[in-house]
C-alpha cells in the first residue's frame, strides 16, 4: 500500500496495528483491548484526514498509484465478456485509449476511455495516458459503430491531458478532439461519461459529452492542471496548491455549477483503499443511468444533450 505525504497519520497507525496484531499472535500477551484502541483512533484520524481534503490533496489521490484505472473498471464491470476493439483505420492503434464491446448483466455497451500505465515500462507502453489524434478517432469509430448498432456509449475519463507532442499536432490533435465534441452532441444513443481520475482540459473534453456526467468524489475535472496553471500564472509550479483552489475543479465545485450531473461517492479512504467496492459502486451508477436514458427517444436525447451544453456558463446578473 502506498501513502501520499497527508496519509502518513494513517500510514503510521496501520503499522502499530499489525504490529500490535502480531504480538498477540505470537505471545500469550492479551493486546485486544490495546489493538482496539489503536483501531479506533485510526478510523478517527482517517474520518478526519478525508473529510477535510483541500483541492490539491484531491488531485494527488486522484493521481494515487494504487488508484484503478479504465481497464481495471472494465473489466471488473464485464466479467469476462470484454472485447477490446483497436484502432482508427487511418494511422495505427493508440495504447493511451482503449475501448471495446462488453456487458454488464445482459445489456451491452461501448466502453472507451484513457489508460494509464502501472510502471515505468506500461506507462511508456500507454503514452501516461495521454491519446494522440489516432486515439480520439479511435474512439470515434467506436462511438459511430455503437450507434449503428443502437448501443449506449460509456466513457471514462482519466488523463493529464491530449499528448502535446509535434507529431500530434502535425496529425491534426485539434481537429481530432473538436471532431469527436461535435459528432458527440448529436450521437442517437445514450452517453454515460465517468471521471475516474485526471479530468484534464480538451484531453478528457474529447470523449467527456454525455448526457449524464458522474464524477468520483476524489478526482478532478478542468481546463488545466494545477502544475501548469501555476507554471503560466507564477512562473513556477511552487503555487500548484493555490492554483488548485482558485481552478474550482472538485466534484463539489462542479456540480454547484452544474458542469456534472453527480457525484459518486467512493469507498472510505479513496477508490484506491477499496477496489472491489469502487468497482461496485460505478456498476451500480451505470445501470441507474442507463435506465433512465433508454426510455428517451432518440430525438430527445439529442435534444436535451443539446441544450444542456448550450446552457452552460449562462449567467443572469
Amino acid at each position: 500500500m502506498t501513502y501520499l505525504e497527508f496519509e502518513k497519520p494513517i500510514q503510521e497507525l496501520k503499522e502499530q496495528l499489525d504490529k500490535c496484531k502480531l504480538i498477540g499472535a505470537e505471545s500469550d500477551i492479551d493486546v485486544s483491548e490495546t489493538c482496539a484502541q489503536i483501531e479506533k483512533k485510526l478510523v478517527k484520524v482517517k474520518t478526519e484526514i478525508y473529510k477535510n481534503l483541500t483541492p490539491w490533496q484531491i488531485v494527488q489521490l486522484s493521481r494515487h498509484p494504487d488508484r484503478p484505472y479504465t481497464l481495471d473498471y472494465i473489466k471488473a464491470f464485464t466479467k469476462g465478456t470484454f472485447m477490446e476493439l483497436h484502432g482508427d483505420r487511418n494511422v495505427k492503434d493508440d495504447k493511451a485509449m482503449v475501448g471495446g464491446l462488453g456487458k454488464i448483466g445482459n445489456q451491452s455497451y461501448m466502453f472507451i476511455g484513457q489508460q494509464k500505465g502501472y510502471n515505468t515500462k506500461t506507462r511508456q507502453y500507454r503514452n501516461f495516458g495521454m491519446p494522440n489524434p489516432e486515439g480520439y478517432r479511435k474512439a470515434l469509430r467506436l462511438m459511430k459503430m455503437a450507434e449503428k448498432f443502437n448501443i449506449p456509449v460509456v466513457t471514462l475519463l482519466d488523463t493529464p491531458g491530449a499528448y502535446p507532442g509535434l507529431e500530434a499536432e502535425e496529425r491534426g490533435q485539434g481537429e481530432a478532439i473538436a471532431r469527436n465534441i461535435f459528432e458527440m452532441t448529436k450521437l442517437k444513443v445514450p452517453i454515460i461519461t465517468i471521471i475516474i481520475g485526471e479530468g484534464a482540459s480538451g484531453g478528457a473534453l474529447g470523449i467527456g459529452v454525455g448526457d449524464k456526467v458522474l464524477m468520483m468524489e476524489n478526482t478532478w475535472y478542468t481546463v488545466i492542471s494545477p502544475e501548469s496553471c501555476s507554471s503560466i500564472l507564477w512562473r513556477s509550479w511552487e503555487f500548484k496548491e493555490q492554483a488548485a483552489s482558485a481552478l474550482k475543479l472538485t466534484a463539489t465545485n462542479l456540480k454547484k455549477l452544474k458542469i456534472i450531473d453527480k457525484i459518486i461517492k467512493e469507498p472510505f479512504g479513496g477508490a484506491h483503499a477499496n477496489r472491489e467496492e469502487a468497482f461496485i459502486i460505478v456498476e451500480k451508477e451505470i445501470v441507474k443511468a442507463f435506465n433512465e436514458l433508454h426510455k428517451l427517444t432518440a430525438k430527445d436525447l439529442v435534444k436535451k444533450r443539446m441544450d444542456k451544453y448550450a446552457n452552460m456558463g449562462v449567467y443572469s446578473g
